[in-house]
C-alpha cells in the first residue's frame, strides 16, 4: 500500500488522499480547497495526478471540502465509479449543483464589474458539470462490506457529523487502513455518535478541533435568552446558518423551546432554498439520526419554508417580531445579506451567529465589533445586538476523539493526523502520543508514505 496526501495536510480543507493498492489508484475524498487565497489557488492548477488514471473515488461525506472538486475531476477525465452512502449521494446532488450555480454567478458578476484579472472570468465548473458528475455515483449501505478491487474489502462506518457521513475502512492482504473522515460529537442531540472501531493497521485521523474542547454550555439557553430579549423589544432575530447540519440542529432547538413554551409564539422562517432541500433530506434519512421519522418531521415543520425571492423580500416588510434562519453561515453571500441590510441598522433587532467565522468574512467582522460592514454594494450600519453561539459544532473535540480512539483493541502501526491547521494537528499528535503512546505523523502536502 502506498499513500499520498493530496490535500487536508497541515490545513483543514481540500480533503484528498490517494491510495495505491494492488496496482489500482483509489482517491479518498475529492474536496475543494477553501479559505485563504494560496489554498484556493490549488483548485485552479492541474490535479497532481491525471484523473483518468484513477480507478475509483470513495467519499466520506457531502461537505464541499470533501466532495466539491468532483465535477471538475470528472470533467478532466475521471469516468469510473464514485462510492458513498445513500444520504451522501443525495446531499451531493444538492451541494454540487448549488456550488456550480454559485461559481457561474460569481464569474458573471466579475465580468460585469471587471474586477477579475482573467478576461473573461470563468467558473471553476458549472451547474451542468455538477449534474454530469452525478451519473458516476454509486450508493452503498452504511456498514455493508463490498469488494472495490480483488482481495480487498471496503466498508463505510458511521462517523456522525452529518447524515450519511462515514469513516472508510479498507482491509487488504497487506494490512488495513481507516480514514476517519470528519468525526461527529459523542453526545450530539441529533446525530448518532461515530461507530467505534476495534482495530486498524493505519489510521488517517482528522484534527479540526485537535487543540480545544467545546464549551459545556447549553446552546438552547443562549437561544432562549436572545429570542426573548429581542421579541420583548419588538425586534427580529436573524440567524445566519450553514445549510447542512447546522440549520437542522437550530430547528431542533427551536422546536424544543416552542413546545416547552420558553419562547413567545413568533413566526420562524427558513429562507434558503438549499437549506430547505437539505432539511427535506434530513427527514427522509432520519434513521441516520437519534430521531424517529415522525419527530424529525415535527422538527422540520417548526419553520415556514421560504422558496421564492418575492417571498423572501416580503418577510422584511413584516413589522413584527420573528426569527429568520438564512444562509450563508459566515455571511459570505446568499439571502441572509438582504435580511441583514434590512434589520442590522435597528437596535431592536439581533443577529445570532451559530458557528465558526473564518478570518475576513462578514461574520468575523461582526464578532470583532465593527459598526459598519459593506454588503450588496453599500455600507450598512450595525446597530443590532450581535451574539454568538459557541457550542453547535458537528466536529468532535480532542477529548471526544481520544475517547473514540480508546476503544481500539490494539494500537495502529501509525496515525496520520490531517484535516486541521498546524497548531491543531500538532496538539492532537502530542495528546495521542502522551495518553495512548501511539506513533503519530503530521504529513505535509504531497507527502508520500509506503505502508
Amino acid at each position: 500500500m502506498h499513500l499520498t496526501f493530496l490535500g487536508a495536510a497541515e490545513t483543514v480543507t481540500g480533503s484528498r488522499y490517494l491510495l495505491n493498492l494492488h496496482g489500482k489508484k483509489i482517491l479518498i475524498d475529492c474536496g475543494l480547497f477553501q479559505g485563504l487565497k494560496p489554498l484556493r489557488e490549488r483548485n485552479w492548477v492541474n490535479f497532481p495526478i491525471d484523473p483518468a488514471t484513477v480507478d475509483a473515488v470513495l467519499l466520506t461525506h457531502a461537505h464541499l471540502d470533501h466532495c466539491g472538486y468532483l465535477p471538475l475531476f470528472v470533467k478532466q477525465g475521471f469516468h469510473k465509479t464514485i462510492y458513498c452512502t445513500h444520504a451522501t449521494r443525495d446531499l451531493c446532488q444538492v451541494v454540487l449543483t448549488d456550488s456550480g450555480h454559485l461559481q457561474e454567478e460569481e464569474a458573471q458578476y466579475a465580468n460585469k464589474h471587471g474586477y477579475s484579472k482573467h478576461k473573461p472570468a470563468l467558473p471553476l465548473y458549472t451547474q451542468q458539470d455538477a449534474m454530469d458528475s452525478m451519473k458516476y455515483f454509486r450508493a452503498v449501505n452504511m456498514g455493508k462490506k463490498f469488494n472495490l478491487i480483488d482481495d480487498t474489502s471496503t466498508q463505510f462506518k458511521r462517523a456522525g457529523h452529518i447524515i450519511g457521513a462515514a469513516s472508510i475502512f479498507i482491509q487488504a492482504k497487506e494490512g488495513s487502513i481507516l480514514f476517519s473522515g470528519d468525526l461527529g460529537r459523542l453526545q450530539d442531540p441529533i446525530m448518532k455518535p461515530p461507530a467505534f472501531v476495534a482495530c486498524t493497521d493505519y489510521l488517517v485521523l482528522e484534527s479540526t478541533y485537535g487543540d480545544r474542547q467545546h464549551p459545556q454550555t447549553n446552546p438552547q439557553e443562549k437561544m432562549r435568552e436572545v429570542i426573548n430579549q429581542t421579541a420583548a423589544r419588538g425586534g427580529t432575530i436573524i440567524i445566519p446558518a450553514f445549510t447542512i447540519g447546522r440549520t437542522q440542529t437550530l430547528l431542533y432547538y427551536l422546536y424544543q423551546l416552542k413546545m416547552e413554551k420558553k419562547i413567545p409564539p413568533i413566526p420562524i422562517f427558513l429562507d434558503s432554498p438549499m437549506a430547505i432541500e437539505v432539511t427535506n433530506l434530513f427527514c427522509r434519512y432520519a434513521y441516520n439520526t437519534r430521531l424517529s421519522m415522525r419527530f424529525a418531521r415535527q422538527i422540520c415543520s417548526v419553520a415556514q419554508f421560504v422558496q421564492t425571492p418575492e417571498e423572501s423580500k416580503a418577510i422584511d416588510q413584516k413589522n413584527m417580531p420573528k426569527i429568520i434562519i438564512s444562509a450563508s453561515g459566515m455571511l459570505t453571500g446568499g439571502r441572509v445579506l438582504h435580511h441583514l441590510k434590512a434589520f442590522a441598522p435597528d437596535d431592536r433587532n439581533a443577529i445570532l451567529l451559530t458557528g465558526y467565522q473564518a478570518v475576513g468574512t462578514r461574520g468575523a467582522r461582526l464578532l470583532a465589533g465593527e459598526k459598519e460592514i459593506k454588503m450588496l454594494g453599500r455600507m450598512v450600519p450595525i446597530r443590532a445586538q450581535v451574539e454568538n453561539m459557541t457550542n453547535l459544532s458537528a466536529h468532535a473535540d480532542y477529548e471526544e476523539m481520544l475517547t473514540w480512539l480508546s476503544y481500539f483493541k490494539r494500537p495502529p502501526r501509525k496515525v496520520f493526523i490531517t484535516h486541521g491547521e498546524s497548531d491543531s494537528a500538532l496538539s492532537l499528535k502530542a495528546k495521542i502520543e502522551k495518553r495512548l503512546g501511539w506513533p503519530c505523523v503530521v504529513p505535509s502536502y504531497l507527502q508520500e508514505e509506503t505502508l
